[in-house]
């Protein structure tokens, strides 16, 4: 009767296991690969839209206005910015906070991104340094911020994407700002993971076209 327990339960642990194992398959690579399709999409309809002239003053949520630069990681890493950060929105690319500022402007650029599964293109957030170059390419111009700080908060601390980063949701904004969220530790919502930066300059593309010096950095 025992060896038929112990049986039971290994059998029970070993069902357990595999399930959890495609679980974890599910989640990081074929949430990956959906979302890495619907990145491809955006990202293309955003380029068209530019190429035939469309202007995009105020993006929908879920549409496609802006691209993301980070050369720390990877020489041609990019990723298409779709506004709205809710669960939809996300699984297309990094999201705008809906009324946090554009690119460029006063105020903080806010995006979150998923960090593992689902595109996980925040996956190595925390290799960002200070001083590393986030670039943000809109229709006309290219934006350069510098990374200033990394920090870890509770998710319910909603001063991060403030117009001044750590102030008050209604406060005037001291500079222009850009905040990257995503989840810590990695496979855990347990807290959140945030990256600020402020802007070093902005060139139009009728002086850059190929974009600024800082995407060679590494």
């Amino acid at each position: 009767m025992t060896r038929t327990i112990i049986r039971g339960l290994s059998e029970l642990a070993v069902t357990a296991g595999a399930v959890l194992l495609l679980f974890v398959v599910y989640e990081v690579w074929v949430t990956d690969l959906w979302s890495d399709r619907a990145q491809d999409q955006v990202a293309e309809e955003l380029r068209e839209d530019w190429t035939s002239g469309t202007p995009v003053p105020e993006p929908d949520p879920g549409q496609a206005f802006a691209f993301l630069h980070v050369p720390r990681f990877g020489e041609d890493w990019t990723r298409a910015v779709v506004e709205g950060t809710d669960p939809d929105e996300l699984e297309d690319g990094p999201g705008h906070y809906a009324g946090s500022a554009m690119p460029g402007e006063q105020g903080n650029f806010a995006m979150a991104g998923h960090r593992v599964g689902r595109g996980s293109p925040f996956i190595a957030l925390d290799v960002l340094r200070p001083g590393d170059p986030v670039v943000v390419e809109t229709v006309d111009a290219w934006h350069v911020y510098r990374v200033t700080t990394t920090t870890v908060v509770d998710p319910s601390e909603s001063s991060v994407v403030a117009p001044t980063p750590g102030g008050a949701a209604n406060s005037e904004a001291t500079g222009a700002f850009l905040t990257m969220t995503t989840c810590h530790p990695k496979f855990s919502t347990r807290e959140r993971l945030v990256v600020h930066g402020q802007l070093e300059a902005s060139v139009g593309k009728d002086v850059a076209p190929d974009g600024p010096a800082a995407l060679e950095e590494v």
